[in-house]
């Protein structure tokens, strides 16, 4: 996947036709560099597993096999000048499109194998393990929401273009519109791409922000304790999952995501408060003190005993 993205980074370069008013090298540009981070961090998970796992071989195994037919496909209908998704216009386009479903679908079954079996390990210490197991299953709901870009649209029923297509990535709006530098998500209405982005990027991005406290805790003492570390961790993930659902709510809206209206602003700034009270909470000590000198009600406890014991000078005389 890594020198397939140099080949498409170069097709860029060279080949100047458009497809659905972005690059045609765009595409496999894209799933190329997605597909490596994908099967990179996969494989650092199951290096995680410890003794290795055949069930765990056979389920990445699968994930390189299906990623690798999905790609073949898309090179080959960009190569062609043909669209690779959506596209049913020949029965040589619907027999490709129909083969992408489907190692989609294996696809997933695999990753849903290997978080079970991460979900049935411990991973390093519980902020490790729960950042793993919650990307994870996050990944697996981005996975799953981008089989609403396959569902007819509204306007293809009306229309009759099922003849020819079937499924898009924007809602409202035709696919091909203004579009994002970068992303290429559609500015004018909803993106299904954008769920589907978040949520499968959660793979990375929870381990990723663990690693991040890790390397804070040098300064920090208390990103030393593990329970404030994973306490952090399980606020990321509620702040992915519930910022999936918002982006999957707007998008289906048809709503751009740099146009946000009223209710969609008023959700995003209910979700920051919650995720700022979460963390407040988190960083408290163990204990239940916030300050750097606030000690637990344990040592207070002994704090008291200690200064109500009776004092004996006489006790601390040489013997």
């Amino acid at each position: 996947m890594a020198g397939l993205a140099v080949v498409a980074a170069a097709g860029l370069i060279i080949d100047d036709r458009i497809l659905v008013g972005a690059p045609i090298w765009f595409k496999p540009f894209k799933f190329a560099v997605s597909f490596a981070a994908y099967g990179l961090t996969l494989a650092w998970m199951l290096s995680r597993h410890a003794p290795p796992s055949r069930t765990g071989r056979w389920a990445a195994h699968t994930v390189v096999v299906a990623g690798t037919i999905e790609m073949a496909i898309i090179t080959g209908q960009t190569i062609r000048g043909r669209r690779s998704h959506f596209n049913i216009e020949t029965p040589l386009d619907q027999g490709l499109f129909t083969t992408m479903g489907l190692t989609i679908a294996v696809l997933w079954v695999a990753t849903l194998v290997i978080a079970v079996l991460l979900f049935r390990a411990r991973l390093g210490d519980r902020a490790a393990t729960w950042a793993i197991r919650l990307g994870l299953l996050i990944a697996l709901a981005g996975l799953l929401l981008g089989g609403l870009m396959v569902l007819p649209t509204p306007e293809q029923q009306a229309a009759g273009a099922l003849r020819t297509l079937v499924g898009a990535h924007s809602v409202g709006v035709p696919d091909g519109g203004p579009a994002m530098p970068l992303t290429g998500w559609n500015t004018t209405g909803g993106d299904l791409r954008i769920p589907h982005f978040v949520g499968m990027h959660a793979l990375q991005g929870l381990p990723l922000f663990l690693y991040a406290i890790e390397a804070l805790s040098g300064r920090c003492a208390r990103l030393r304790d593990e329970r404030i570390r994973l306490r952090l961790v399980l606020v990321a993930a509620g702040f992915t999952t519930a910022l999936l659902a918002l982006v999957t709510w707007q998008a289906l809206r048809g709503q751009a995501l740099i146009h946000p209206d009223g209710a969609t602003l008023g959700a995003l700034a209910a979700l920051t408060a919650a995720t700022a009270a979460g963390t407040f909470a988190a960083l408290r000590r163990p204990g239940g003190g916030t300050g750097p000198g606030t000690s637990s009600p344990s040592a207070s406890r002994s704090a008291s005993a200690e200064t109500a014991r009776p004092h004996h000078p006489e006790q601390e005389l040489p013997a």
